[in-house]
């Protein structure tokens, strides 16, 4: 089987991709050993963050530091056996977090942000998924003052900067618009402008069937097997195109590394769990508790308990913690009951050490396309990138200038 494109990996990135590249003529094939959205892309908070214009940085004031050093954090937990080998990628991560460095990168990330949400819905169109759009933004939520009046001040700094609206709700409003939340929180601030999903897999389900609506081929394969000039091995064979994208998300470096690349990517791990709440009880939108390092998002599944970061390899046993320790915590924010599945789910969040994704062509190879990266906004950022990659490729104008974005500046 012949292709024009070979777009390798199904996650909410190269679902995206593939149905750009479909709709401009070009005949795809989405590639991947598994269905599509049921990896990186199955386990997020499943929110398309418009806010999100500045890309989380690592911390550098000592304090918060000295706290993560101890490794019993909520919000950051550790592997020390993996710190020998993330060590380089985490010495650039703090250097590119310096303020100034980390507002210069944020005005190169905002060209992307700003079309995270439009991009979205006419995806969400187009595939049928409006059942699965909730709008109205999403919250997050305080137990102390002064975190509330920073939190504030941050978010007037983005708003005076980029236009990204929010309201400040204080304990009695916050009440009136999530009574089943602890009566115990001072306030919150809401990102209006901001969506989330109610399944972030059943989402990247739905753009694969539109996909394959619209003449595209979905093919079970192992992406490892790329060879120029392009190839992979299928269930169904050897099939060819005469381009590929690379959009694998975590694994992206397995092959890369194979083609001589030695892009700075590591992962950053997450957990899930679902809970069913407990009677009477209803969460209307997504609630981050940023003074404890966790979120709870109502899902179709039941409400999702998400964690912050765990620094570890990619492949290493899953280890749990930070979601036993939060727990106990998300059940005084909110009247959780019994779990839904047996096991936590766990995931990898794709990163670079410059928090800017690696979207564009591949600077030693003709025809191949890289796009990948994008740490903690892959659903949000996902169409917005595949846009992106079908206009570079067929060479028509770009929605932003993706030079930013590209893999040689490295």
């Amino acid at each position: 089987m012949k292709f024009d494109v070979l777009v390798l990996g199904a996650g909410i990135v190269g679902t995206s991709t593939a149905i750009h590249l479909q709709s401009r003529g070009l005949t795809t094939a989405l590639i991947d050993r598994g269905a599509p959205g049921r990896e990186t892309s199955f386990g997020n908070a499943g929110l398309i963050q418009r806010e999100g214009v500045y890309p989380y940085a690592f911390p550098r004031d000592v304090g918060t530091l000295l706290r993560y050093a101890r490794n019993q954090s909520t919000d950051v937990h550790y592997h020390p056996s993996a710190l020998p080998g993330i060590a380089p990628f985490l010495a650039r991560y703090w250097h590119h977090s310096a303020p100034q460095r980390h507002a210069r990168i944020a005005r190169q990330y905002s060209t992307l942000i700003e079309h995270c949400v439009t991009e979205h819905k006419a995806l969400i169109g187009l595939a049928g998924a409006d059942d699965l759009l909730r709008e109205g933004g999403w919250l997050k939520v305080f137990h102390t003052r002064g975190a509330l009046d920073a939190a504030h001040q941050e978010a007037e700094r983005w708003q005076r900067e980029y236009g990204v609206p929010f309201e400040r709700l204080d304990a009695a409003r916050l009440q009136r618009d999530e009574p089943s939340l602890s009566t115990a929180l001072v306030g919150a601030i809401r990102y209006t402008a901001s969506n989330s999903i109610r399944d972030p897999g059943e989402l990247v389900a739905r753009y694969a069937q539109h996909f394959t609506s619209i003449g595209g081929r979905i093919l079970r394969g192992d992406a490892t097997t790329l060879t120029p000039h392009w190839h992979v091995q299928t269930t169904e064979g050897d099939i060819e195109g005469r381009q590929a994208v690379v959009a694998m998300g975590p694994w992206s470096d397995t092959i890369t590394n194979a083609l001589g690349y030695r892009l700075p990517l590591a992962v950053k791990r997450g957990y899930h769990r679902h809970f069913r709440p407990e009677p009477g009880a209803r969460l209307n939108q997504p609630v981050l508790d940023a003074e404890s390092g966790f979120l709870i998002a109502p899902m179709n599944q039941g409400i999702r308990l998400t964690t912050g970061v765990e620094l570890a390899l990619r492949d290493a046993p899953r280890t749990p913690v930070q979601l036993a320790a939060v727990e106990p915590l998300a059940r005084r924010l909110f009247p959780l009951g019994a779990p839904v599945e047996p096991e936590p789910w766990m995931g990898c969040r794709p990163c670079t050490p410059d928090m800017l994704p690696i979207i564009g062509p591949a600077p030693k190879h003709r025809d191949l396309w890289f796009a990948f990266g994008h740490a903690h906004h892959g659903l949000t950022l996902g169409p917005v990138t595949g846009r992106l990659i079908a206009e570079m490729l067929t060479g028509a104008p770009t929605l932003v200038d993706p030079s930013p974005f590209r893999a040689d500046r490295f």
